[in-house]
């Protein structure tokens, strides 16, 4: 029977907690409906002793517990990333002593976030929510982010992308440990699509707006209020008082992405919009939203998006 750990970490969202749950509990009950040993035994990890009567699962200390095959961390807030993962700091030693003795570790969505304070995701492959993912390739620059994934594996250690994207990870993991058959036939049951594998679709644009440059700030107005009508940088930032080399380094350290990244997002963006809430044709979409060259434009979309303007406004437009 393979022993699974579910973290409750401090702030954690209880529907990433509810899901991993129902999967694996739904998992039990087909085994113990043919009559066989149910493969999973669930418990419940916590920081303290503190019992949680949500489920039939018995709950443990980390100090009670054994060596696990398997760690499940779920996603917790966002609000403030850092506050959380202080809040859960003491969990850190005890991942590294679990995956050195040889258990796997899955997180999911921004549970990510925690096994990246561990360490041991540093030089490995992972994702998380794609609205997240920039917080965390700054917070955590040794981990090889893929950002438009929906699941990686990196040896013995699992990331999954936001919010739905947790039961493509579990069915993953059920697929290594129950078999192909038993993923398809949880899959239909809980109506997952088991082809997708990019996220990048799902993402928003949201530039830092808290921060104290105002001439970061200046430059980031003009980007906003001005993508429509012009081709170059120079023409945005011709009024604002320093270099252009000043104006894009400041912009780099403090957004975190060139002031041409910015535009290029920001018109990505809005072209998403027009193709969301409009019926404008797509030559409409192109030049609306500050392109001339419709190649130039489907190409740049594609590898913000993912897909095509055509394939988004498919699965997308509210009309």
């Amino acid at each position: 029977m393979i022993q699974v750990g579910v973290l409750m970490p401090k702030n954690f969202r209880l529907l990433s907690i509810a899901a991993i749950l129902d999967v694996f509990d739904t998992v039990n009950g087909f085994y113990r409906n043919d009559n066989l040993q149910t493969p999973f035994a669930i418990s419940l990890i916590a920081l303290d002793d503190k019992n949680y009567n949500f489920s039939e699962h018995p709950s443990t200390s980390i100090h009670d517990t054994p060596i696990l095959d398997l760690i499940l961390i779920p996603s917790f807030s966002t609000n403030d990333m850092s506050a959380s993962i202080a809040a859960n700091k003491h969990f850190l030693p005890w991942l590294n002593e679990q995956h050195h003795a040889g258990a796997e570790i899955a997180t999911f969505c921004t549970g990510a976030f925690l096994l990246g304070a561990s360490g041991l995701l540093n030089g490995r492959a992972a994702t998380t929510h794609i609205d997240a993912c920039a917080a965390f390739a700054t917070a955590f620059p040794l981990v090889h982010l893929k950002a438009d994934k929906t699941v990686t594996q990196d040896g013995k250690l699992f990331t999954s992308g936001g919010a739905t994207s947790t039961f493509h990870l579990l069915l993953h993991l059920l697929q290594i440990h129950c078999g192909k058959e038993m993923a398809i036939k949880v899959a239909k049951i809980f109506a997952i699509d088991m082809d997708r594998v990019n996220q990048l679709y799902f993402s928003t644009f949201q530039p830092i707006r808290h921060h104290n440059d105002d001439i970061v700030a200046s430059a980031q107005e003009k980007i906003e209020n001005n993508y429509q009508d012009v081709a170059t940088i120079e023409e945005m930032i011709k009024d604002i008082p320093s270099s252009r080399r000043n104006i894009v380094r400041r912009f780099k350290q403090v957004i975190g992405i060139t002031p041409i990244e910015y535009l290029q997002q920001t018109r990505i963006e809005a072209a998403k919009k027009l193709l969301e809430q409009t019926a404008q044709q797509m030559t409409e979409v192109i030049y609306n939203s500050g392109y001339n060259d419709p190649k130039a434009f489907r190409k740049v979309f594609r590898k913000s998006v993912g897909m095509t303007p055509r394939q988004y406004r498919e699965k997308f437009q509210a009309r």
